[in-house]
């Protein structure tokens, strides 16, 4: 596989799991997820997991994976690379992965007392590639396998932080977030 074939493939395959989480800042407030609840002293998730914007990020991710599946074979010729199409467990598992990496990102930051916002590098980038990757692995591995061979993964990898940094930068001078990361 070429390199081209595979940044191609890495970018197409996550686009579902890379919008959640913007999706959960534009639309997200309303009543946390752990509803004010702690553990040890400390806020089990914190105010920036809601369950509006959890459900908002599911919506996108999923909506935006099923049209890219309607447009999956003019892009695919377009570009020359056999871009995949998602079925709806996939899309669904790619987009609440991804939440639920983030989700499980936080909760390790509570427990090791960092406050919300505070950087954590590679947690910070890589927990929604993690849950996105592993629920999908679970829910259909054969899709899984084909998409995400080890070169598309390794590429997922590298080029995640690159990305997730470029955007939370947009979202932060737009006003959009708190903080650049």
């Amino acid at each position: 596989m070429d390199l081209r074939v595979v940044l191609v493939t890495a970018l197409w395959a996550m686009l579902p799991a890379y919008v959640p989480n913007n999706a959960a800042v534009l639309f997200g407030g309303g009543p946390p997820i752990d509803g004010g609840r702690t553990w040890r002293g400390k806020r089990l998730l914190g105010d920036g997991k809601t369950w509006r914007g959890t459900v908002a990020g599911v919506a996108a991710g999923a909506a935006l994976a099923l049209a890219l599946s309607a447009v999956a074979a003019d892009v695919g010729s377009a570009v020359g690379v056999d871009v995949p199409t998602f079925p709806l467990p996939v899309a669904l598992s790619l987009a609440a992965g991804a939440l639920l990496g983030d989700i499980l990102g936080s909760f390790l930051k509570r427990r090791t007392g960092r406050e919300r916002g505070a950087a954590v590098p590679l947690v910070d980038q890589l927990d929604f590639v993690v849950g996105s990757l592993a629920l999908t692995a679970v829910v259909d591995p054969v899709w899984f396998g084909q998409a995400f061979t080890p070169p598309v993964v390794a590429a997922v990898v590298v080029v995640t932080p690159v990305l997730h940094l470029a955007t939370n930068g947009i979202a932060y001078a737009l006003g959009l977030k708190d903080e650049p990361w």
